[in-house]
């Protein structure tokens, strides 16, 4: 007599492929990175620049008796020889924040070439014998540089003093006083905000020419 060996029957089961919807996981991340990256995060970083930034935050701006007459970052023109004068501007027709650029003129550019050595020949006719600084008869790339260096202002102290009546070595003395340093050190360049400068400028009045140097 034989035995049969008989193995058990294993019935394999099969899973059923989970499915997932493209859209659906499409609109999903959409509505999720929308309310994290979109909301989110720009509303924790403005609450935080708020608290700890407040008066960058605001755009910097400058008051005078309560009202906004500008910002430290936006250049603005000055006509007066009474104040120090930014740098030239291309953007718009001259300081515009609406249409903050350059010329887009190149250097051989006749009429760049021509803009430039009038307001040398300008500038060295009210300070003689003395080489003009570059950043008096050239543009920024924004056209909104609110800075000068401090040569520029210096440069210009000769003619604000004879404008204002004033002692040039107390209006020098004003220059050095807003001269701002290197960012930690070693970034940038010594610059001046000309807004502020002249907003300070102001303050010291205007004296006869008997005292005047």
């Amino acid at each position: 007599m034989h035995s049969v060996a008989t193995s058990p029957v294993h019935t394999a089961t099969q899973t059923a492929p989970v499915r997932h919807s493209i859209w659906r996981t499409s609109l999903l991340y959409t509505a999720v990175t929308t309310l994290l990256l979109g909301i989110g995060y720009p509303l924790v970083v403005t609450l935080l620049a708020n608290a700890l930034f407040p008066h960058k935050a605001a755009g910097s701006l400058i008051l005078k008796d309560g009202q906004v007459i500008g910002s430290e970052l936006l250049a603005q023109s000055f006509t007066s020889d009474k104040y120090f004068h930014p740098r030239p501007s291309a953007a718009g027709n001259g300081y515009d924040a609406t249409s903050s650029g350059g010329s887009n003129l190149a250097q051989s550019n006749a009429k760049l070439v021509q803009r430039i050595q009038g307001d040398i020949d300008k500038l060295a006719a009210a300070n003689p014998g003395k080489p003009v600084p570059i950043d008096l008869v050239t543009t920024s790339g924004s056209g909104l540089d609110p800075d000068i260096t401090p040569d520029a202002a210096f440069y210009q102290a000769p003619a604000v003093a004879k404008a204002r009546g004033l002692n040039e070595d107390r209006v020098r003395s004003l220059i050095e006083k807003h001269i701002i340093g290197r960012q930690l050190g070693f970034l940038g360049e010594r610059r001046v905000n000309v807004l502020e400068l002249n907003l300070d400028l102001d303050s010291l009045g205007v004296v006869s020419d008997s005292t005047a140097k």
